[in-house]
C-alpha cells in the first residue's frame, strides 16, 4: 500500500512591521521655553539689583515728555499771538505771489474769529479761493484777485463777478460772497454786485481791514442775518 507524501506546510505570513513615528519638536520646545525663562529670570534679577537704572530712565523719559509738551504749548501760544496781532500793509500785500495773497486773506479771516478759514484756491476751485464761517454762523466764500502793481494794474471786471455769482451759492453754499483785490474794479462792477448781493473789497477797503483790527463783516454793508441755529452763532 503506497504512502501519501507529507503535505507541505505553508510559511506563516508575518504581520507588516509598524512604522515608528517620531514626535518632532516636543523636546525642542521645552528647551526653548526653559532658555527663555532663564533669560527672563536673569533680566529680572539684574533689574532688581540695579533698580536705580529704572529710576534714572523714568526721570529722563518724564523730562523729555515735559520738554516736548512745553514746546507744543509754546508754539500754540505764539501762533495765537501771531494771528491775533496780524496786520498787513498794502505794500506787503502787493509784493506777495497771488497764492500767498490768498493765504493772507485766510489769515485775516482767522484773526477775525473764523477758526475754520481755509485757502482752497487752485485748479478747479470753481471761483472760491477762501472759505470761512464767521462767529455768527454765516458761510463766507471769497475770491481773491491779486495785482502786482496795485491800482496801476489791470482792473477786475464783471466777468469775474459773473463766475463768482454763478458758483458761490450754488456750489459752495455761501451766505456772504466777496471778491477782494489789492487793485481796483471797473465801473460796471459796483451796480452788478449790488443787484446780485455780492460784496466788493477794493484796495482802499482792503487797507482798512488788513492794517486795522476790525473784522470784515463790520466794514461791509447789507450782510445777511446771522444763522442763529449754528453752534458758532
Amino acid at each position: 500500500m503506497s504512502r501519501r507524501p507529507p503535505a507541505r506546510r505553508r510559511p506563516a505570513r508575518r504581520a507588516p512591521a509598524r512604522r515608528r513615528t517620531r514626535r518632532r519638536g516636543g523636546g525642542g520646545e521645552w528647551v526653548v521655553g526653559l532658555v527663555a525663562l532663564g533669560i527672563a529670570l536673569a533680566v529680572i534679577e539684574w533689574l532688581l539689583a540695579n533698580w536705580w537704572i529704572l529710576v534714572v530712565l523714568a526721570v529722563i523719559a518724564a523730562g523729555a515728555g515735559g520738554v516736548w509738551l512745553y514746546r507744543v504749548q509754546q508754539r500754540a501760544q505764539w501762533e495765537r499771538v501771531r494771528i491775533n496781532g496780524l496786520r498787513y500793509g498794502l505794500a506787503q500785500l502787493d509784493a506777495l505771489h497771488h497764492r500767498e495773497f490768498e493765504h493772507a486773506i485766510r489769515d485775516l479771516m482767522q484773526r477775525d474769529g473764523c477758526a475754520d478759514a481755509v485757502q482752497v484756491g487752485g485748479a478747479g476751485d470753481n471761483g472760491a479761493d477762501v472759505k470761512a464761517t464767521d462767529p455768527l454762523g454765516r458761510r463766507w466764500v471769497i475770491q481773491c484777485k491779486h495785482r502786482r502793481n496795485g491800482d496801476a494794474g489791470s482792473p477786475v471786471g464783471t466777468p469775474d463777478l459773473h463766475v463768482l455769482n454763478g458758483t458761490a451759492r450754488q456750489l459752495h453754499g455761501a451766505d456772504v460772497v466777496v471778491l477782494v483785490t489789492n487793485g481796483r474794479f471797473t465801473q460796471p462792477c459796483a451796480p452788478l454786485a449790488k443787484s446780485q448781493k455780492l460784496h466788493l473789497v477794493d484796495r482802499r477797503l482792503l487797507g482798512t481791514w488788513a492794517t486795522g483790527s476790525r473784522p470784515l463783516w463790520e466794514l461791509l454793508p447789507r450782510l445777511p442775518a446771522p444763522r442763529k441755529t449754528t453752534p458758532l452763532s
